[in-house]
């Protein structure tokens, strides 16, 4: 392109001839010559230096011109106004190229910091005043007619910036107002005013800018003179010096040069350029960018910065600038080895995950019972209510009066409600009351129900107390009887005289909701709560007596065992989360608030040192509390926000309330507080951002203005303190989260590490040691946590999070120095890992399953590490481990067996809420009641602790996951169906129940051993029963459907649907549901077949046919069950690689008659009693006639003959052992006779109209294999009907696992009968328990009631083993049946094989039980096949369920030659 000359031709030969004469080669003025000035109106040329793109144009050499500069940096002086004696006022204009922005510069020298720009623009087409859109910040508008732009403090001078955008603005016009000293500042009584256009540069004022005119050019002189500069500068001599040699003037004056003189455009060095690029990342959340991303983000910096210079800034200014702290070495290194930014990971070590078990499981100590008190009148009072004729105490509630009591008790009598409040406060005292039917309500009785005297008032009563005597004592009470009015509460407070009593400051109330039979308290340490409830007065003194009073509690919460402490943690909880006043007209310093804290956690520290079993409790409370500490720390808070005010000028309004709060009573609330004022600052406060802060912490406007110290006022602060108060502040809120944050990861990292004075007037004199014994590496670790907390990947920084914690274990498992530290940097790390996760919840929308998978196995391992009893969390963890190895490397098994155990981790949450649920709930509701909590707040106690955890987080995550692994597992279920929706808490509750109507059951709770109520269509339940439960066969049969919710979202949505029809249909992966209208289910969407009742059936009743023993040879249909026929049958029938325990009998009858012996009498005489009752369906009799059952003793017949069988049949005989051996024995045998009274059977025979007292039940004695595995078989699928495939089930230990209501699913498979060595693995075990016994003998129910036409009765009635089982958690990633595949294909091979052979012996589906023993198989029972498939087949056969089994098999062979079957 052609270039073209930036001054007139005879100037620039001037001095294209004096860089070639001149002195020392130094460009300047020839001697002798002239100085040429352009004219007026003379043209300006650029020249692009041709290495640099940078524009150069030459000005008239003069100090106040310009003479260097980059085209888009055109800064004039255009006025200079005088304002006072001292100050006077420069503007210098950028003026607007093509499209582009005009820019004012003002500076007023030796000016005071409250100078305001009162201004607007002009436009050739208005009168009036323009107020432009694009304002600086801080601008607000005066009146709709002007702007009002406050000037920026910089040393003595105040300057501001103004950009114009509009190109039709044609100048600005302002005054300027001191607020300081109430002065305007006016151009000679007039307005200033600025023209913007060229060639109107002059100011209205004392302006000092110049014109030019035009001189013809001389082209070969001006590119000589041009490629000259452009020489100089490839040399590298910078602007500033070539500036210099020019003008003549000393390059270290250069930087002072007049605001008039320009600057060249120069290059952005390249390495500020990385830096700057690095920032960008660094400030975007570190994302992982793509090449092509990182060199767009590159070709940003370099803008950012060259628009830095291209506004004055220096490259050693803008160096300085953006060059802090460590993060050149940041940027080499990230570009050591490649040219784009990555996030950096840690190498995490090796470790074995068991070496973080710890097994420190919660023990609750048993009750210790209380010495006998003398009675008060207040519990006479409640005695001689409760023996009043048919008078039912619905609840009592007990309320402090000061040192006296107010006892409050609702009763019912002949279906009248009564209140009845006691006192043994004797003054004069009036009952101020209402009734209620929401909470907060105050409604004034209906006059019919007022007690005599009572006066009404616009919206409450008032009752006077009279007198009472009990015995001697003497009382005061109050008697009110309600009218059926719908009323829930009670509210009411005290007046005697002109004082009124109230709650702890709220009102007193009465829930006539909730019933409360005298059992408050229990499953707490009440002695405990009550003394805390005696003190809460006292406590809501000030944060030091709240934190003093529970460091003198600690030596009792420790004596009440886990309970205690968990007494102590509600207690420290209600107030964490502002249930209880923090501060009530008491002055504290802040030193005094972290010496109590101090003191307190000192005393949570011990005890975490010698009682490891409360730790996980312990660290809960050590949370809600923060760390507090000597002298300084505390004193520090009330110190600082004085260095705040001083350093910023800030000392009036909500600055110096806060700072009153501050010194009056400092809380956790300031730490709230302070983080508001930041993000209102970093907003360029906008006070929204203040108050969102501040509600989202669940501070109000009501809150701030309750305090002691009120804060009434908002911030207001000016954009010139922006930078001083985030510094200031950021740093206070350190010392803030010192004290009262017991989760803040940097103070509890600086609290290790190690620190000292930072910053002036903040933590000064102030040095903190590193903990001693860390380990190796430990401070680089917890540097990278720092470096990455803010990254929008979260994946490097929980792996950072978890290394740091999993280094921290081994040290707080020992008892090291400033035990506390460490336990508080635990609980930051964890806090901040619970929160990337969250916020890593976008990140994982659309990932593979191997991310989500990756992240589980991350938050599993950081529950595990805040677990004390974690045991199962580990074994998860390495399922999920190994889960995710087999997705890498492509096993078609791995969505199945990640399911297995995300069901199986699922289980591990909710047995931890249970456990939380009933160790927390009980105090939470006690204390809570005690305190007059706000009822919600109990009600969601637990559940908010657990929503806190890292079990909330693995949650989410699971719910992610699951229909993943259902659609490539393939699973689902085949049943769909339409019905009410019916809310119930258990099934076992409803099982009896009968209902008129297609129903679909929500149950909260599912065991497995439950029967199916009719008219139920399906079950939702977020429990997982066993393919093969006795509640799961029931739901196959009569075509059920039977469905797992995880969701507790989900869950909670159909309980809300309560009533209404909905229609519930599977898909491979899920089920989906809609509401439906009545009429769809009218019109025939129901199966017909499903919730049918079973039609009734008749037994025979057995008798004692005088035998109290029997042997395998013996057995016969009069005296045993079809389960000890069938075991006798096998024996010798089955292949010899399967073996068959030996059997003896205790037959029909045998329970009858030693019910009737002489030595019975009285337990027979209960038993009849209780039957009575139930005959009139008080089926609290079932319990107790079980219970009666366990108190029969056994003749001594019976236990001569049972001797006998077993020792003749080579069985050890119990009694060998001792005496106390063959009465567990015994007790073993009443348990399985007192099985007939189980709730599941009774109801069951209820149902098909059984006669329940025709129900015999004999006892089938085996000895126990200790088994390896257990199973069982169905021949015939039991899901698909399909008779050539047998479906089995395996457990790991013994069977009762399996067939009992123990959580978790078996490991499942099917095996073709044609192919019996290729089983196919439909589904990985989820069970965390298996149960191992020594050598011993089991006692199995066999009653007359099983395998009926009609009706299952197998599986209702109990097996007990004579010792007790050791639970076992299981650990399936060691276990050769799952990781072994040619061991599993062995054990599942020949477990299809025997029950084939069986099917074969039988030639009927079989259902079979037994159990593998290192190698070797057993079978112990097998029954036929219950179901449709059975009844389908026994009807092609031509046989019944009365035929016997030499009968089914001859018809069996007959069929299979004739091919009647296949």
């Amino acid at each position: 392109m052609a270039l073209r000359s930036a001054i007139s031709a005879p100037r620039y030969l001037a001095l294209r001839s004096l860089s070639r004469r001149g002195e020392g080669g130094r460009l300047g003025r020839p001697a002798g010559r002239r100085d040429i000035h352009p004219d007026p109106g003379s043209r300006i040329h650029p020249s692009i230096h041709p290495n640099t793109g940078l524009t150069i144009e030459l000005f008239d050499i003069r100090a106040d011109e310009r003479i260097l500069r980059g085209s888009c940096c055109a800064r004039a002086l255009v006025g200079r106004f005088t304002l006072d004696a001292n100050s006077e006022l420069k503007v210098t204009l950028n003026p607007a190229p093509q499209g582009s922005v005009a820019e004012i510069n003002l500076e007023a020298t030796n000016t005071s910091g409250s100078l305001i720009l009162h201004w607007g623009a002009l436009r050739p087409d208005r009168g009036e005043w323009l107020l432009p859109s694009r304002k600086p910040d801080g601008t607000t508008v005066y009146k709709n007619r002007a702007l009002r732009t406050p000037f920026i403090k910089s040393g003595d001078n105040s300057t501001l910036k103004i950009e114009i955008d509009d190109p039709a603005v044609q100048a600005i016009e302002f005054l300027i107002f001191d607020e300081a000293r109430n002065n305007w500042y006016k151009n000679n009584g007039q307005n200033f005013q600025i023209q913007l256009q060229a060639s109107q540069y002059q100011g209205q004022g004392t302006s000092t800018a110049t014109s030019s005119t035009v001189v013809p050019e001389d082209l070969e002189e001006y590119e000589a003179a041009r490629t000259e500069l452009i020489e100089e500068l490839n040399k590298g001599v910078s602007l500033e010096k070539l500036r210099a040699k020019l003008t003549k003037t000393p390059e270290a004056t250069d930087s002072n040069a007049p605001a008039s003189e320009s600057t060249v455009t120069t290059k952005v060095p390249e390495e500020l350029v990385q830096v700057q690029a690095y920032i960008r990342w660094e400030k975007a959340g570190k994302p992982n960018y793509t090449p092509e991303k990182q060199l767009v983000e590159f070709e940003e910096a370099r803008k950012e910065l060259q628009s830095e210079l291209d506004k004055g800034t220096s490259v050693e200014q803008l160096r300085n600038k953006i060059l802090k702290g460590n993060i050149e070495t940041k940027v080499s290194k990230q570009l050591k080895d490649k040219k784009y930014f990555s996030v950096e990971r840690i190498q995490r070590k090796k470790r074995d995950i068991v070496q973080l078990l710890k097994k420190h499981k919660p023990t609750v100590m048993e009750a210790q019972v209380e010495t006998p008190k003398q009675p008060t009148v207040l519990d006479l009072f409640t005695k001689s209510l409760q023996e009043q004729d048919n008078c039912e105490v619905l609840s009592r509630k007990l309320f402090k009066l000061g040192d006296k009591e107010i006892l409050g008790i609702t009763t019912v009598a002949l279906g009248k409600t009564k209140v009845h409040l006691a006192t043994n406060y004797m003054e004069p005292l009036i009952l101020h009351w209402a009734l209620s039917k929401e909470n907060g309500e105050w409604q004034a009785p209906p006059s019919s129900i007022l007690p005599s005297g009572s006066s009404l008032l616009d919206k409450a009563c008032e009752t006077s107390f009279s007198e009472y005597e009990l015995n001697g004592l003497h009382c005061q009470v109050v008697e009110i009887e309600l009218d059926d009015g719908g009323y829930k509460r009670m509210p009411f407070v005290f007046r005697s005289g002109e004082t009124w009593m109230k709650n702890n400051g709220s009102d007193f109330y009465l829930d006539f909701s909730t019933k409360d039979t005298g059992d408050a308290g229990k499953g707490t340490a009440k002695a405990l709560l009550e003394r805390i409830a005696d003190l809460e007065e006292d406590a809501q003194r000030s944060l030091m007596h709240r934190f003093n009073i529970a460091a003198d509690l600690v030596d009792q919460a420790r004596d009440n065992g886990l309970l205690g402490i968990i007494g102590i943690f509600v207690w420290i909880r209600f107030m964490a989360t502002r249930q209880l006043i923090w501060n009530k007209n008491y002055n504290v310093k802040p030193r005094e608030i972290s010496k109590a804290q101090d003191r307190f956690t000192d005393d949570l520290e011990n005890m975490y040192r010698t009682y490891p079993q409360y730790r996980e409790i312990l660290r809960m409370i050590m949370s809600a509390v923060g760390r507090g500490g000597e002298g300084d720390v505390g004193q520090r808070i009330r110190d600082e926000i004085l260095v705040i005010q001083r350093n910023n000028d800030c000392k009036g309004g909500m600055m110096e309330e806060w700072h009153q709060k501050l010194h009056n009573n400092t809380s956790p609330d300031d730490v709230v507080i302070c983080q508001a004022l930041l993000d209102y600052i970093k907003s360029d406060f906008d006070i929204g951002v203040y108050w969102d802060t501040l509600k989202k912490d669940g501070i109000t406007k009501e809150r701030l203005l309750s305090y002691d110290r009120p804060i009434h006022s908002e911030p207001n602060f000016r954009s010139e303190q922006k930078d001083g108060l985030l510094r200031d502040l950021g740093n206070y809120m350190r010392s803030l989260k010192a004290v009262h944050s017991g989760a803040d990861l940097e103070s509890a990292i600086a609290t290790c590490m190690g620190y000292k004075s930072e910053g002036e007037g903040f933590m000064v004199g102030v040095q903190i040691n590193p903990v001693k014994g860390l380990p190796s590496g430990f401070p680089k670790l917890l540097e990278f946590v720092l470096d990455h907390v803010e990254d929008k990947s979260a994946e490097p920084l929980l792996e950072g999070l978890l290394e740091a914690r999993a280094e921290l274990h081994p040290l707080l498992l020992g008892s090291p120095e400033r035990m506390k530290d460490l336990i508080f940097l635990d609980i930051a790390l964890d806090s901040t890992f619970r929160t990337a996760v969250e916020r890593s919840y976008e990140e994982l929308n659309n990932v593979e399953p191997e991310k989500i998978m990756y992240f589980i196995n991350l938050v599993l391992e950081n529950l595990a590490l805040s677990t004390d009893d974690n045991e199962d969390i580990l074994y998860c963890l390495k399922g999920w481990n190994q889960a995710l190895e087999m997705a890498k490397q492509k096993n078609n098994q791995w969505a199945l067996y990640a399911k297995a155990f995300l069901d199986r981790t699922r289980l591990a949450l909710a047995s931890k809420g249970e456990q939380y649920y009933n160790l927390m709930q009980p105090s939470a509701e006690y204390l809570g009641s005690l305190l007059n909590i706000d009822q919600w707040a109990v009600n969601i106690f637990t559940e908010e602790i657990i929503r806190g955890g890292s079990a909330a987080t693995l949650s989410a995550l699971l719910n992610r996951i699951d229909p993943v692994l259902r659609n490539v597992a393939q699973l689902g279920s085949p049943v769909e169906v339409s019905g009410y929706i019916v809310v119930v808490d258990e099934l076992l509750a409803v099982q009896n129940k009968s209902y008129d109507k297609p129903t679909i059951l929500v149950a909260k709770s599912v065991k497995g051993e439950e029967e199916i109520p009719d008219g139920v269509v399906g079950v939702i339940t977020p429990d997982m029963p066993d393919v093969l439960s006795h509640v799961s066969v029931r739901a196959r049969n009569c075509k059920v459907l039977f469905a797992t919710c995880f969701d507790p979202n989900t869950l909670s949505e159909l309980q809300g649907h309560d009533g209404k029809v909905f229609s519930f249909k599977p898909t491979s992966a899920d089920i989906t549901y809609r509401e439906i209208p009545e009429s769809e289910l009218q019109s025939g969407s129901l199966n017909a077949e499903a919730g049918q009742a079973v039609p009734s059936v008749s037994l025979v009743k057995k008798k004692f046919l005088g035998k109290y023993a029997i042997s395998a040879e013996e057995f016969s249909e009069e005296m045993v069950g079809a389960k000890s026929r069938n075991v006798a049958y096998l024996k010798g029938k089955v292949p010899s690689w399967v073996g068959v325990p030996t059997s003896v009998a205790i037959p029909f009858g045998t329970f009858e008659k030693v019910l009737s012996d002489e030595i019975n009498k009285e337990v027979a005489q209960t038993i009849q009693m209780l039957k009575g009752k139930l005959a009139q369906d008080d089926f609290s009799a079932l319990g107790k006639i079980r219970k009666t059952v366990l108190n029969l003793t056994a003749p001594t017949q019976l236990i001569k003959e049972l001797k006998e069988k077993m020792l003749g049949s080579g069985m050890p005989w119990p009694g060998d052992e001792g005496d106390q051996r063959w009465e567990q024995a015994w007790m073993a045998i009443k348990k399985v006779w007192a099985s007939k009274w189980n709730e599941r059977a009774y109801f069951s025979t209820r149902k098909v109209k059984l006669d329940h007292d025709y129900l015999s039940m004999a006892v089938l004695v085996q000895e126990i294999v200790n088994a390896d595995y257990a199973f069982v078989i169905h021949t015939t699928n039991p899901s698909s009907g399909d008779s050539s495939e047998i479906y089995a089930e395996v457990v790991k230990g013994l069977g009762e696992t399996l067939v009992g209501a123990y959580p978790g699913r078996a490991m499942s498979f099917v095996c073709k009968k044609d192919d019996l060595d290729s089983p196919k693995v439909l589904g990985f075990p989820s069970k965390p328990i298996g149960l191992f016994i020594k050598r011993s003998i089991i006692f199995r129910s066999d009653s007359n009631g099983e395998d009926l036409e009609g009706y299952a009765g197998a599986g209702l009635y109990d097996s007990v083993p004579m010792d007790e089982e050791d639970e076992v958690i299981l650990d399936y990633t060691t276990d050769p049946l799952i990781t072994d595949q040619g061991f599993q294909k062995s054990i599942l091979s020949s477990i299809a094989r025997a029950g084939h052979a069986i099917e074969e012996l039988y030639g009927s589906p079989q259902d079979v039980e037994g159990a593998v023993k290192e190698g070797k198989l057993y079978v112990v029972q097998t029954r036929p096949q219950m179901g449709k498939a059975r009844e389908d087949y026994y009807q092609v056969l031509g046989v019944t369920v009365n035929s016997t089994p030499q009968e089914i098999k001859e018809a069996y062979q007959e069929a299979s030659r004739n091919d009647t079957i296949s």
